[in-house]
């Protein structure tokens, strides 16, 4: 797939990559967000799996997390676009989610303007921090 990034030859992020506590619990939590599977390898303890939110992006999930990991590292979250925030955070909750930050209206005041969003955190079953993120016009 191509971009406008003309220095990369195409830009854009192909997958983010977590290291999970529970396989299994993880993989049916992102397939219950409407993530599918495009790839999986290995075998138990060390299986991985690649699933596809719809437009290319990818989450890839390894098996092998400790439970005492920080979630927080140096990537604080990543965000996941929602036509609908709120129905988006439900369907985590859901799925085993739980909830970080409640669904809320933000303004960000940036440059050239500022940038009205709505958005909530969720940390997943694997211990990671999602934030469902919708610009509002």
């Amino acid at each position: 797939m191509t971009g406008t990034n003309t220095l990369l030859g195409g830009g854009g992020f192909h997958h983010v990559a977590v290291r999970v506590v529970d396989f299994e619990a993880s993989e049916a939590f992102y397939r219950a967000l409407g993530f599918e599977p495009v790839r999986t390898w290995g075998e138990s303890p060390r299986r991985a799996a690649m699933l596809d939110g719809g437009d290319g992006t990818v989450i890839e999930i390894f098996e092998g997390g400790a439970p005492d990991t920080p979630s927080e590292g140096r990537i604080i979250h990543f965000a996941l676009r929602a036509a609908d925030c709120d129905a988006a955070h439900a369907l985590a909750l859901k799925a085993g989610a739980v909830e970080t930050v409640a669904p809320k209206d933000v303004t960000i005041p940036s440059r050239p303007q500022p940038l009205s969003i709505r958005l909530s955190f969720v940390k997943a079953p694997g211990g990671e921090i999602i934030e469902f993120f919708t610009e509002k016009a």
